[in-house]
C-alpha cells in the first residue's frame, strides 16, 4: 500500500509521521473521509469545501485543495480497488507537548482502505452523553474524536452499528460518524446543524435530494418515528431496524426505500455534485 505523506507517496511500512506531531500529542487536527469507487472520489469537492471550513475553525492554515487533490489523485492511482475508504488527514504538524502550536507548519495524510457495501439495515442505540452544540469545535470536523471511540464501542457491545447521541437541551443531534433522519407521517426530517451535529457531505445531498426539512426534535422520536435511517459517506442511505429495544419491522420502509433508490441514482449520475 501506498499513502500520500508531506509530499510524496511513501510505502505504509516506512511512513513515518513525528511523535511529536499535535495532532497525536493533543488531537489537533481536522479529516474527511472520502468514498471512492473504481479509483475515483465520490463528492470531493464538498469535502475539500469542508476540510477548508475546519481548518478555518481551528485555526489551522487552509489546506492547499490542488495539492490534496494531486494527493488523492495519486493514492488512487497506486492502489487500485473498487470500493475505498479515502481518509485524508490534515495536523497542526510538529510541536509541543502543551496546547502552544509548534512552527513547523502543518502535516497532510492521504490513505486508503478498501471497504465493502453496507447492509441495507442496521441497529443502532441511544448514549447517556451529549453533544456540546456550543462547544468550540462544534461543526468541525477534527481527530479529537475518542468520545465516538468510546460510544461506538458500546454500541458495538450492544449488536448495533451506530450511536446516537442527544445535545445538551434534550434534542436529537447525531451519530458517532453519521447523521440521522426520522419519518413522521410519510415525511423526513433531520436535526437542524444548530443542533451540534456535523453538516455531514451525504446530510446535505439527501436533503437536497429527497426534499428533507431541517426540523428541531427531540430525543423521544425515535420511539414514535415511523422509519428512521442514517447518511454518512460509506453508509450512503442505510435504513434503521433497531433502535434500543424498540423494532422497526420491514425496514428500509417505503419513504427509506425511496429515498436510498434516489441517492443512488443521483450518486452514480454525477460524482461531484
Amino acid at each position: 500500500m501506498k499513502i500520500w505523506l508531506d509530499g510524496g507517496l511513501q510505502d505504509t511500512e516506512s511512513a513515518r509521521v513525528s511523535v511529536f506531531d499535535h495532532g497525536l500529542t493533543v488531537g489537533d487536527g481536522i479529516f474527511e473521509t472520502v468514498k471512492a469507487v473504481n479509483g475515483r472520489p465520490f463528492a470531493l469537492t464538498r469535502h475539500l469545501d469542508r476540510l477548508a471550513r475546519s481548518a478555518r475553525g481551528l485555526g489551522l492554515p487552509e489546506p492547499d485543495a490542488d495539492e490534496v487533490r494531486h494527493a488523492c489523485a495519486a493514492v488512487l492511482e497506486a492502489n487500485p480497488m473498487p470500493l475505498g475508504r479515502l481518509r485524508i488527514t490534515y495536523t497542526g504538524g510538529h510541536g509541543p507537548l502543551g496546547s502552544d502550536r509548534g512552527e513547523h507548519g502543518p502535516t497532510l495524510l492521504v490513505a486508503l482502505g478498501d471497504t465493502a457495501r453496507r447492509p441495507d439495515s442496521t441497529a443502532v442505540i441511544t448514549v447517556p452523553w451529549t453533544r456540546n452544540e456550543r462547544g468550540a469545535l462544534t461543526g468541525l470536523k477534527t481527530t479529537s474524536y475518542a468520545e465516538n471511540v468510546v460510544a461506538l464501542a458500546r454500541a458495538r457491545e450492544q449488536g448495533a452499528s451506530e450511536a446516537l447521541f442527544g445535545n445538551t437541551v434534550g434534542r436529537l443531534c447525531e451519530g458517532t460518524g453519521s447523521n440521522v433522519f426520522v419519518v413522521l407521517d410519510g415525511e423526513i426530517h433531520t436535526p437542524p446543524v444548530a443542533s451540534g451535529c456535523l453538516a455531514g457531505i451525504t446530510r446535505a445531498l439527501a436533503v437536497e435530494w429527497t426534499g428533507a426539512t431541517e426540523t428541531d426534535l427531540p430525543m423521544d422520536v425515535l420511539r414514535r418515528a415511523d422509519e428512521i435511517f442514517l447518511t454518512s459517506t460509506l453508509r450512503d442511505v442505510q435504513a434503521v431496524h433497531r433502535v434500543d429495544d424498540r423494532e422497526l419491522p420491514g425496514a428500509p420502509g417505503p419513504v427509506t426505500a425511496k429515498a436510498m433508490r434516489i441517492f443512488d441514482e443521483h450518486a452514480t449520475a454525477d460524482l461531484d455534485p
